[in-house]
């Protein structure tokens, strides 16, 4: 497991009474911590998997109030605030609330704003990062913290942290470009974030079905306010292991290719993994990419032919199916 910085903010184990943490991951050391007295908050389904499985009560929305909370930053700092708001929703005021963050993640520009809005205390610094105690200040914390809908697109919004949340990926709306005009009957959208791809896959014909699938439980409830079309279907699900019980004829997909702020292609390699399990034999798959990942070895492995059907300097389009898989060579011009 991760080594935190738990250990030093609670060296006599868990600081009493309910505790609110928002934002652990599957791979976090809570060992300081009493599970009986802990819950939970985590919209990341592989994390909020991850830590069910270890016997924590895991939430995606906080009920109640708590005695103290903590909060574990992320990247985006509208979406860090929004963390610090929600906690403090459901604490008293004069409560504390520990905030962990890494230096990456703007731990330091937050501990100034903060010092200048509330009491800070007990300043720990460790592996590339901080922990820090804050007391809640009878005022709350600003109000325009709390996370609130962006309309981003006309008739798409977002919140603070999903994938995309200023406005449509580039990704997105190059392989949106580039898709048939009509497309097979089921399809599968795998990470298909707040919607806006999804949305551009129902407006080509000969759609019947599409299961759209998101791990991020945010991006995910955006989405239903999104795409309301009644030939959706939504996962909250990983898609590395999604199934389904009956094949469908065509995926889409732009897949992460970060985990945290590190690059591993491992991720999008998963992606291409399910799509071709995913698909029926004349299935079709598409999908944008940077233009840097090696995804054409993982696309050989799973599909007979291989082509990149658009793209700039930073992406590229591909069109995979599971035609010729097998053959001794690919059709002429596929990449392989």
């Amino acid at each position: 497991m991760t080594q935190s910085r738990l250990d030093l903010a609670f060296p006599d184990g868990h600081p009493g009474g309910r505790v609110l943490f928002i934002g652990a991951s599957a791979a976090d050391d809570l060992s300081p911590l009493d599970p009986a007295q802990l819950t939970v908050l985590q919209g990341h389904f592989p994390d909020h998997q991850g830590l069910t499985a270890r016997g924590f009560d895991v939430r995606t929305e906080a009920e109640g109030l708590f005695d103290a909370a903590i909060v574990r930053l992320p990247r985006a700092k509208a979406a860090a605030r929004a963390r610090l708001a929600q906690a403090a929703a459901h604490l008293a005021p004069g409560a504390t609330i520990w905030v962990d963050g890494q230096k990456t993640d703007g731990v330091d520009s937050l501990l100034r704003e903060l010092r200048g809005l509330a009491q800070v205390d007990d300043v720990i610094s460790k592996a590339h990062g901080k922990i820090f105690r804050l007391t809640l200040p009878p005022q709350g914390l600003p109000a325009d913290w709390t996370a609130t809908a962006t309309e981003v697109a006309p008739g798409f919004v977002t919140l603070p942290g999903v994938f995309s949340a200023d406005g449509i990926d580039p990704g997105s709306r190059m392989l949106a470009d580039h898709l048939p005009p009509k497309l097979p009957t089921r399809v599968v959208d795998l990470g298909a974030g707040w919607g806006w791809l999804s949305a551009q896959v129902l407006a080509r014909p000969g759609v019947t079905e599409l299961h759209l699938v998101e791990a991020d439980h945010t991006a995910l409830e955006s989405a239903r306010r999104n795409v309301t079309d009644p030939r959706v279907r939504f996962h909250w699900a990983d898609a590395r292991d999604f199934a389904l019980r009956e094949p469908v004829n065509g995926v889409v997909m732009n897949p992460p290719f970060h985990e945290g702020r590190q690059a591993d292609p491992r991720l999008g390699a998963g992606f291409i993994a399910t799509a071709a399990r995913l698909l029926t034999g004349a299935g079709r798959l598409w999908m944008v990419a940077n233009r840097h990942l090696p995804y054409e070895s993982v696309l050989a492995q799973h599909f007979g032919q291989v082509h990149e059907i658009g793209g700039d300097t930073r992406f590229k389009v591909i069109e995979a199916s599971a035609a010729g898989k097998g053959s001794a060579a690919p059709r002429k011009g596929a990449r392989r």
